[in-house]
């Protein structure tokens, strides 16, 4: 067995334990150092988990499972086309996000020290004598007194209300869709994760569905261009040094009645 899967089931099994230890009806961890200790090792197990098994993707015994997907499924997150749908969807996001940011940036408490971050996170992290937190896992808990603890709201406001803004114009204009579409659901889940639902949950499910889109979902904006010109990662573009075609351009096709080319025979 190898020391990459040996490491992964490791992983697995701590993972597995700390999820049974905080999640189980039988007994529960009291709130404090020892909760938030098995929390974070959870998260931190977790991750490593995944790096371990993107890791040993190419080891024997692991292999890529295909299974054709649907028409509709390719059309909506594959086909030029299919991005007059995402369009209106990106515009609410955009200008909902865009709203907010500038509200924000507008009105007293964000870009003046952040008072009202303050006031936002302090009521967040209260804890009533009577009923449910507002806040459901202790984690984010003790993460937000964290910021608080280290007077980060001054800072923290700015990166908010800009990050809003950007997350808008990123939407609006379909620059980077996909990159802009993460974002805004990261912001969203945070706005949750403290307990305010809103219109959170609604946007951060069209987020995702816009992840889901990213080649397509600016192709009625700029990713029509910034997408060939930029390339990925894992596939470059124009301008970082690959090669490719116009966003309207179709594959070359073989001059008329040209024969298709075919393997050369095999010796033997």
């Amino acid at each position: 067995m190898s020391t990459r899967r040996t490491l992964a089931m490791v992983l697995g099994a701590i993972v597995v334990v700390l999820l049974v230890v905080l999640l189980n009806p039988w007994f529960e961890l009291e709130e404090g150092t020892l909760r938030d200790a098995a929390s974070w090792a959870l998260w931190i197990s977790f991750i490593a988990l995944l790096i371990v098994l993107f890791a040993s993707r190419n080891d024997p015994g692991g292999e890529e499972i295909e299974i054709g997907e649907p028409k509709f499924a390719r059309w909506l997150f594959s086909n030029s086309r299919a991005g007059m749908f995402w369009l209106p969807i990106r515009l609410f996001l955009g200008l909902s996000w865009l709203s907010a940011g500038w509200h924000k940036a507008t009105s007293e408490g964000w870009l003046d020290g952040g008072g009202a971050l303050t006031g936002y996170w302090t009521a967040a992290v209260a804890v009533p004598d009577e009923g449910k937190p507002a806040i459901t896992y202790e984690w984010y808990r003790s993460f937000l007194e964290w910021l608080l603890s280290i007077n980060a709201e001054p800072w923290f406001a700015y990166l908010i209300v800009f990050g809003e803004i950007a997350v808008g114009l990123g939407l609006i204009l379909g620059g980077l869709t996909g990159i802009a579409a993460f974002f805004g659901a990261l912001m969203n889940m945070s706005f949750l994760l403290a307990g305010s639902s809103s219109t959170n949950p609604i946007m951060f499910t069209l987020a995702i569905g816009v992840m889901l889109a990213w080649k397509v979902a600016g192709y009625y904006g700029l990713d029509r261009y910034l997408l060939p010109a930029l390339g990925t990662p894992w596939h470059r573009g124009a301008v970082t040094g690959g090669e490719t075609r116009p966003p309207d351009a179709s594959p070359p096709s073989p001059p008329s009645g040209a024969a298709p080319p075919t393997a050369p025979p095999s010796a033997g």
